[in-house]
């Protein structure tokens, strides 16, 4: 089970860089997904792919006990940009070969998934239990 995970952590590095890069080389297509409310869309597709490629080189090459807030880290992601999805799909604006709305709901349908992979492949799963382990105890005293 461990090379499991350490693949699917691999992979899901591999993936952010990716994205990362993407949103510098073909911006066009991540403004699709920035809901229009939303000021300076450009600035905002720039940040979001250096943040992409920083937590992508986090996931590849973090040592194992910073693995798991570098999973939460890239699972916040996930959720943050989780509104740009929703607004693209609101919106009914293609990007990413994304031409219906059944593609663009189909993706959102996803989007969880990134947030449990990145939690599972980087061992996230005990910190968040902790969490909430800890508020409880907080609660009772």
């Amino acid at each position: 089970m461990t090379w499991i995970r350490t693949a699917a952590r691999l992979l899901l590095g591999a993936f952010l860089v990716t994205a990362g890069i993407a949103h510098l080389v073909v911006p066009g297509e991540f403004l699709a997904q920035v809901p229009p409310f939303l000021p300076a869309p450009g600035a905002i597709v720039l940040v979001s792919g250096l943040v992409e490629i920083a937590l992508g080189a986090a996931v590849l090459l973090a040592p194992a006990r910073l693995r798991p807030a570098v999973g939460l880290a890239a699972a916040a992601l996930f959720v943050l940009v989780f509104p740009g999805n929703v607004s693209q799909y609101l919106t009914g604006t293609a990007a990413f070969g994304l031409d219906t709305d059944a593609a663009r709901a189909t993706r959102l349908l996803f989007q969880p998934l990134l947030v449990a992979w990145a939690l599972w492949s980087c061992g996230s799963w005990p910190l968040l239990r902790g969490a909430r382990g800890s508020g409880r105890h907080r609660a009772r005293n």
